[in-house]
């Protein structure tokens, strides 16, 4: 009897070795409890959800929890507004005086009113000369102060000493400091205080981003024989950056905050001069409106600085 062609054994072979293959896999699924493999399926590819997709499911989500929020504000506003702040504007009264402000935002009378949108303007415009000069003070110094645990053992005692001081008492001495300016005073003793109250948070943290870089990682930049230049932006700022952004965010949000304290004080234009200017002149219910702008803007501000922190913090785009 003659062998078969060996086209026809390798074919039999083959046969032979998937079922085996077969067998030991449904021998093993049977020894761990799971249904026997009849057949050997395509593996299956699992679609990701596109990264526009899940942007919008976390817009969704994040506005969801921002309108149940603001309903439960409006709530406890109008109860307020219905037992014993009878004097308070009621939500309904405050959104017809916030939509005439936002109707006309920019004009200027001959007595010295202007719209809400040119006090808005006026005060960012100091905010962000006082946050710039505090920023760029605090940085460098922030870095020295990691850096050198002598800097660090000078700083330290003058920051806990000005850091609790209170921007209402700090206008009064920035007006008597900038007094030779004229009548450029007042405005450079607000662009003070905001700097000297904003200075410590980036200081801080810049410090301690820079003390918490491991020793590691000096160990290598020495062994390369890094310049300090090229040690500070190629190893120390890329670690510390995280750090300073927080800080620097932390800053302007104070920076916000004081602003408005110190046009009170000083009485000249902007937003916390528009708030105290519609309190004296019983205009309460443009008053709450301009405090809800107040509100918006440092919204705004916040989520600005947060976007910009993740476009620039190399650990987020990880």
């Amino acid at each position: 009897m003659s062998a078969p062609p060996l086209e026809e054994r390798i074919r039999q072979l083959s046969h032979n070795t998937t079922t085996q293959i077969l067998m030991v896999q449904d021998a093993s699924a049977l020894a761990q409890g799971a249904p026997a493999i009849t057949s050997a399926p395509a593996p299956a590819k699992l679609r990701e959800p596109s990264r526009l997709a899940a942007s919008l499911k976390g817009f969704a989500s994040g506005l969801g929890w921002f309108l149940v929020s603001m309903a439960i504000l409006l709530a406890i506003w109008t109860l307020l507004c219905a037992t014993f702040a009878k004097d308070l504007p009621t939500p309904f009264v405050t959104a017809k005086a916030l939509g005439t402000m936002l109707s006309h935002p920019f004009f200027k009378n001959d007595d010295g009113s202007m719209g809400v949108g040119n006090l808005v303007i006026a005060s960012l415009g100091r905010v962000f000369m006082g946050f710039g000069a505090a920023s760029l003070v605090a940085i460098p110094l922030g870095i020295l102060a990691g850096l050198n645990p002598w800097a660090k053992k000078i700083l330290d005692p003058i920051a806990a000493v000005l850091r609790p001081v209170s921007p209402l008492a700090w206008f009064p001495l920035s007006q008597v400091v900038f007094r030779s300016f004229g009548n450029s005073a007042t405005p450079m003793a607000i662009v003070g205080t905001i700097a000297v109250c904003c200075l410590w948070p980036t200081l801080m943290n810049t410090a301690f981003g820079v003390a918490s870089l491991p020793e590691d990682y000096r160990t290598v930049s020495k062994v390369f024989q890094f310049s300090p230049g090229r040690f500070l932006s190629k190893v120390l700022l890329p670690y510390s950056i995280p750090h300073i952004l927080t800080g620097l965010r932390l800053s302007l949000g104070i920076a916000w905050l004081v602003i408005v304290a110190a046009e009170m004080l000083s009485g000249s234009s902007g937003i916390g001069f528009g708030v105290y200017d519609a309190y004296n002149n019983g205009r309460l219910d443009e008053m709450v409106s301009t405090i809800i702008v107040i509100g918006a803007i440092g919204l705004i501000l916040d989520r600005g600085f947060d976007w910009l922190s993740n476009r620039l913090n190399y650990e987020a785009k990880k």
